[in-house]
C-alpha cells in the first residue's frame, strides 16, 4: 500500500523517535557490544505497543505485517535518523544503512533478516548507533498498524524493542482532508465513517446506473418504440400537410372561377391571384377585394348580333384604306362583318 492508498483508508505514519528524555517505559536492550546482528526486531510483541511518548498502537495481527511486506515485493530501508522520511521529500540524500531482505514473526513480534552497509556495520561494532526506529502506517481511528515503511538508526528510541528502536509524527494529509470535504464529513471524521461515506456513493453510482439500464416505462419508453412512434407522427403530419394544400387549392380555384365568371378579374391576371391567395390569409383577402371590384368589362349587348351598320356597302375611301392594308373588298367582307 503507498501513500496514495494510505491517504484513502485514512492513515498517518508514526515515526518511532523520542525528541527529549523522559521517564517513560522503555524496555530496550542493547546490542551486545561489536557484533552486527544479521535479525533485528522491527515490531515488539504484545497487541499494544506502548511508546516513551505515552502514546500506544495496536498490533494485533503481527502476520499481516509481514504479508504486506511480501506482498509489495521490495526490501524495506533501513537509514539513519529517518533520512527517508525527513530529507529524501526535499530532494535531499538520504543514504541507506540497510536493507531488510525478509521479515517473519518470532513470538508476536516483527524481525527481519538485514544486510548493512560496510559503514553502518562499522557504526554499529562501534556503537556509535545503538537503537532502531521503525516508520509504520497506522489507521487514524483504531490506531492499528498496517505495515512498516522503513527504519532508522537511531540513539533517542520511542518503542521498547530488542537493542536497536524515535517520537511519533503524525503527517498531515491534504488529500485526505480534501477527500472528507467532498464526502461532506469533518476533517476529525474516523476511517470507519469514511469508508461508510464511500460505500453509500458506491451504492449511490450503482443505483443510477441500473436505472439508466433499466429504466421504468411509466417515464421511459424504449428507443425504438419512441423512433417508430415519432416516424409515425412524422408520416402523419405530412400527410396532413398535403390534404391542406389540397383543400386550400381547391378553395382559391373555386375563388378565381367565380371571379372570373363575376367578370371581377382579367384572366390574364389569374395566376397573379392564386399566388397571392397561397400566402398567409392571401384567400381572405382576394374575396374581400373581389366582394368590393368592380366589373372589368360590361356586356356589349351584342349576344351574337351583328355591329350596326356592318351591312352598308362599302364606300371607296374605306376600299381605299383597306387596299393600303393589304386587304381586298373580299377579304373586308369575309372577315369584317361587312356586306
Amino acid at each position: 500500500m503507498d501513500n496514495t492508498n494510505a491517504l484513502r483508508f485514512g492513515l498517518s505514519k508514526a515515526l518511532n523517535t523520542e525528541p527529549a528524555p523522559g521517564e517513560r517505559l522503555a524496555l530496550n536492550v542493547e546490542l551486545p557490544a561489536g557484533e552486527v546482528p544479521e535479525w533485528v526486531e522491527l515490531l515488539p510483541a504484545g497487541e499494544v505497543l506502548v511508546g516513551r511518548d505515552g502514546r500506544t498502537w495496536r498490533n494485533p495481527n503481527p502476520q499481516a505485517v509481514v504479508d504486506q511486506f511480501n506482498l509489495r515485493g521490495m526490501d524495506l530501508v533501513i537509514d539513519w535518523e529517518h533520512a527517508t522520511e525527513h530529507r529524501a521529500p526535499k530532494g535531499e540524500d538520504a543514504p541507506a544503512a540497510a536493507w531488510v531482505k525478509e521479515m517473519e514473526v518470532r513470538d508476536g513480534s516483527v524481525w527481519g533478516r538485514t544486510e548493512w552497509t560496510p559503514k553502518a556495520a562499522q557504526q554499529l561494532e562501534a556503537k556509535a548507533y545503538r537503537y532502531l526506529s521503525p516508520v509504520f502506517l497506522f489507521t487514524r481511528d483504531e490506531r492499528q498498524i498496517v505495515r512498516l515503511t522503513s527504519a532508522g538508526l537511531t540513539n533517542q528510541p520511542n518503542l521498547a524493542l530488542t537493542a536497536l528502536n524515535q517520537q511519533t509524527h503524525q503527517e498531515d494529509f491534504p488529500v485526505w482532508k480534501d477527500l472528507l470535504k467532498k464526502l461532506g464529513l469533518p476533517e476529525d471524521a474516523t476511517e470507519a465513517q469514511a469508508i461508510t461515506a464511500l460505500n453509500q456513493v458506491q451504492a449511490d453510482l450503482e443505483t443510477a446506473k441500473n436505472r439508466e439500464a433499466n429504466p421504468s416505462l411509466d417515464k421511459y419508453v424504449p428507443r425504438a418504440d419512441f423512433d417508430q412512434a415519432q416516424q409515425r407522427a412524422a408520416n402523419a403530419e405530412q400527410q396532413l400537410e398535403g390534404l391542406k394544400k389540397q383543400r386550400e387549392d381547391e378553395a382559391i380555384e373555386t375563388a378565381i372561377n367565380q371571379a372570373l365568371e363575376d367578370r371581377k378579374i382579367a384572366p390574364a391576371t389569374v395566376e397573379y391571384h392564386k399566388a397571392q391567395c397561397r400566402t398567409e390569409g392571401g384567400l381572405e383577402r382576394f374575396k374581400a377585394f373581389v366582394e368590393s371590384a368592380p366589373v372589368v368589362a360590361g356586356d356589349s349587348g351584342l349576344d351574337g348580333r351583328k355591329v350596326p351598320g356592318a351591312d352598308k356597302a362599302l364606300n371607296a375611301e374605306t376600299l381605299q384604306i383597306a387596299s393600303m392594308m393589304g386587304n381586298s373588298e373580299e377579304d373586308l367582307k369575309t372577315y369584317g362583318g361587312i356586306n
